[in-house]
């Protein structure tokens, strides 16, 4: 017969959203499942030590990072048959730029009772705070560090229009943020760091006057950057219809130029079918 888990906590595994930094910011909820939990998977055991002191929580730990091995999480999952089990981040929400996801599908496919006990996250806080559209937003994490592929990722997403969040450190913010202009425009943006902590500081401002702000001072502790959409672009003018057409032309027949330039620039098709006649007459 299987365990009933600790102290009325049913097995399966529960996704505890930790401090960002204060830790007061830590839920009455998750602190209970921390002292409840049979046993907490943690990034570091160091860091999550202090959480748990502070949640008043002795229950014990077990390493669970991007370096576990697939038996650490078949073991943790075998567990959750009979056993509570809680996720814990180094900060923050798990699985948010933090292994876990893992876990969450094998416990899934096992079935496990899985649920999560929202809480901070630095993604959603640095929204907040930096005053640019929240309606709609993509999170793209570490970008890389050589040069070519963080130019891939942010073409990839020049033209999409919502607000750009990314987690950045202090050695490398000026350059990123140079590169992101490179690639994206120069547009509004902020630069979140140590979010509730004593030395908290939204700075804002575009894309080149941040890395400006930042290139000979590197700032310290954990960053997001948050960049605004791109602005409207504007209309195309008669002249670039007609260049664009007369290129098309050069390649394709004329209904299918008209399609393409109609598609590229927003502009009515019929109306450049008609031109592109004139034009190739």
């Amino acid at each position: 017969m299987e365990d009933s888990g600790s102290a009325g906590l049913e097995p399966g595994l529960y996704i505890v959203a930790g401090p960002i930094g204060n830790l007061g910011d830590l839920t009455p909820r998750g602190a209970e499942v921390l002292r409840l939990a049979d046993v907490v998977a943690v990034e570091d055991t160091r860091v999550s030590a202090r959480l748990l002191r502070h949640a008043g929580s002795d229950r014990p730990m077990i390493p669970y990072h991007d370096h576990s091995g697939e038996n650490v999480r078949a073991r943790l999952v075998e567990r959750m048959a009979g056993e509570s089990v809680a996720l814990l981040s180094d900060a923050g929400t798990p699985l948010i730029s933090d292994p876990g996801y893992k876990l969450v599908r094998d416990a899934r496919a096992a079935g496990r009772m899985v649920t999560t006990l929202p809480g901070p996250s630095a993604v959603i806080a640095a929204l907040t705070l930096s005053g640019l559209p929240t309606d709609r937003f993509l999170f793209m994490g570490f970008l890389a560090s050589k040069a070519k592929a963080r130019g891939d990722t942010l073409d990839e997403v020049a033209a999409l229009r919502a607000t750009l969040v990314f987690y950045e450190s202090g050695p490398r913010l000026s350059e990123s943020l140079s590169a992101m202009a490179a690639h994206l425009g120069d547009r509004d943006a902020a630069v979140a760091r140590e979010i509730s902590k004593t030395f908290e500081e939204t700075a804002t401002g575009t894309l080149l006057e941040l890395s400006a702000r930042y290139a000979d001072a590197p700032p310290k502790g954990e960053i997001v950057v948050i960049v605004g959409p791109p602005g409207e672009a504007p209309p195309a003018s008669a002249a670039d219809a007609d260049a664009a057409l007369i290129e098309a032309l050069t390649r394709l027949s004329v209904s299918k130029a008209a399609g393409e330039v109609a598609k590229k620039m927003g502009l009515d098709r019929r109306a450049l079918y008609e031109r592109a006649v004139e034009l190739k007459g």
